[in-house]
């Protein structure tokens, strides 16, 4: 009698700390209500970095100095880097493109 007193006791004691679920074991409370406010969507929901990198590159080009622009237009054309690995970059630009008046 006294042995199934203490079984009993332990199996009760075994299934109370088995069937407990914390909310901490819960992954997300989402299931209760599956529709985010908009201040809890923008948590987790970023913007499109590709999107912004774009953007900023375009303000980068608006704003370059000539000097770069100069040196980006002697890269692109293969003679005039050729030069410029010897003599230069504002040389080579002045070489190949001096005479020229830019439009852009």
């Amino acid at each position: 009698m006294r042995t199934l007193v203490i079984l009993t006791l332990l199996a009760v004691l075994v299934v109370a700390a088995t069937s407990y679920e914390s909310h901490e074991s819960m992954e997300s409370h989402e299931y209760l209500n599956p529709f985010l406010n908009r201040r809890r969507a923008n948590d987790f929901i970023q913007a499109d970095t590709r999107l912004r990198a774009i953007t900023q590159e375009r303000i980068r080009e608006r704003s370059k100095a000539p000097q770069e622009h100069q040196r980006e237009l002697c890269e692109d054309y293969y003679p005039c880097e050729m030069y410029a690995f010897r003599h230069g970059y504002a040389a080579a630009y002045k070489h190949y493109f001096g005479g020229r008046r830019r439009t852009k």
